[in-house]
């Protein structure tokens, strides 16, 4: 089996200043918020697989259908021999890719998660011997240069991520993937569609209370890494369709008049019953409003395919 090669581009307390900076500045404005990525810890992350698999939650799903479909269009349409995933996570879905990409000899997950790089890459090679992995620790919202690997380049942003980017953040890094695309590389898009607002609000808002508590597990989060006392119990779960902009929303309703220490920041926070807190916000799409986004980036839209019953999107897209 190759070995892989593992860079870090993060400082080695990137994490924990990062989590610093987003609390005392989403804490301290009017009104709160807090940004989705720190949902997932170890707890946050075994509770979003579960609800992956819920009746309600139809994006993996979705998505899934579209990769095992069309996995080998995307091989002729691209001819990759080097796949960059952003936010490879466990790397499972991008084994629908691997196995349908003929020419490819190299993989480049990118993530924050140093222990899901390492896992994802194990795993990947103990399968894939002859694969070259370049797993890079990294922020892929920030500034960002590739290993030299050999083209063309896919570089795949799946899961709908995108849509937890609201639309300046969006613009901006979409026009930094542009940066790293040459001719002949592509770039594939996982977007949710916009859809009937009852099917939405129940994607984020399930029966069985599992979204809840993955919500809720960002204020875990807070009281572990900063000393917070945050008690989970003071906050409802809250899911609402924002018409005008197209996105869900997630947030966290205080039950109560709240004051919140966070001793490791020398905060301290007070919350008026029924204020909430903004913790995701996951934009819909159509097909046009990618194809201008794309544009305003500099690139083209040239495939587009979705699930059989289109709920959700693969886009392919190369530079201009």
């Amino acid at each position: 089996m190759s070995p892989y090669l593992l860079t870090r581009t993060l400082p080695e307390d990137a994490t924990d200043a990062a989590l610093r900076a987003d609390v005392l500045r989403g804490l301290t404005r009017s009104p709160k918020s807090l940004p989705p990525k720190w949902f997932y810890d170890a707890r946050g992350s075994e509770l979003f697989e579960e609800i992956t698999a819920l009746d309600e939650y139809y994006p993996t799903r979705a998505e899934r259908e579209i990769l095992l479909a069309r996995a080998p269009e995307i091989a002729v349409a691209t001819g990759a021999r080097t796949l960059v995933e952003l936010g490879s996570g466990s790397s499972e879905k991008t084994r629908h890719l691997l196995d349908a990409l003929p020419l490819l000899r190299g993989y480049v997950p990118v993530d924050v998660s140093e222990s899901a790089l390492t896992g994802a890459a194990d795993a990947l090679l103990a399968e894939r011997p002859d694969l070259q992995v370049h797993a890079l620790i990294a922020d892929f919202t920030k500034d960002m240069e590739l290993p030299a690997m050999p083209g063309p380049l896919l570089i795949a942003f799946l899961g709908g991520t995108i849509g937890n980017l609201l639309p300046d953040e969006r613009a901006e890094f979409l026009t930094a993937v542009r940066a790293l695309l040459a001719p002949g590389d592509a770039l594939l898009l996982g977007t949710d569609l916009v859809k009937d607002e009852s099917v939405l609000v129940r994607a984020y808002d399930d029966a069985s209370g599992v979204t809840a508590a993955f919500n809720k597990n960002v204020l875990a989060v807070v009281d572990r890494e900063l000393g917070a006392d945050f008690d989970p119990a003071d906050f409802d779960h809250v899911a609402r369709w924002d018409r005008e902009q197209q996105w869900i929303e997630m947030r966290l309703r205080a039950r109560r008049d709240l004051t919140v220490k966070i001793p490791e920041l020398d905060l301290v926070v007070t919350f008026e019953a029924g204020e909430e807190l903004r913790t995701e916000v996951s934009a819909k799409f159509t097909q046009e409003r990618v194809r201008t986004e794309l544009a305003g980036a500099g690139m083209k839209l040239t495939n587009w395919w979705t699930d059989e019953a289109g709920r959700f999107a693969l886009s392919l897209a190369t530079a201009v």
